[in-house]
């Protein structure tokens, strides 16, 4: 078996040495990005605005309502109920009514004034 064994290493030896090892192989990670030109011309992407407070609320009509306000003062979500469905509220700018289909919500997240359909106008607080 050892008789066998010496021919094959010497073959492979003579192969090895028949190889061009002056110039050691070069391997790079950085690939050209083949979207790279399409990447940079895309419009600057604008984050979500963080969460300012997550209050509940009592109102006149002694119901809860459950608003989440967000940083900006141009966005809040108002649920009318716990486990309700979620209205995402916006305004133009800072300081006009949030607004969305049939709600209306002006305040802070001490004190709003809320009208929502089928509750009409109320204010409520914390």
């Amino acid at each position: 078996m050892t008789s066998r064994l010496l021919p094959a290493a010497a073959v492979a030896l003579l192969a090895l040495s028949a190889c061009n090892n002056d110039k050691p192989e070069t391997v790079t990670l950085t690939a050209p990005d083949p979207q790279a030109a399409e990447i940079a011309n895309r419009a600057p992407v604008e984050l979500p605005p963080a969460m300012k407070a997550d209050v509940t609320m009592r109102c006149k009509d002694n119901s809860l309502v459950y608003v989440t306000f967000f940083q900006g003062d141009k966005m809040a979500v108002v649920k009318l109920a716990k486990d309700g469905p979620a209205t995402k509220l916006t305004a133009a700018k800072e300081g006009d009514p949030l607004k969305a289909e049939g709600y209306s919500l002006t305040g802070n997240p001490k004190n709003i004034s809320l009208t929502a359909p089928g509750k009409g106008s109320t204010t409520c607080h914390q």
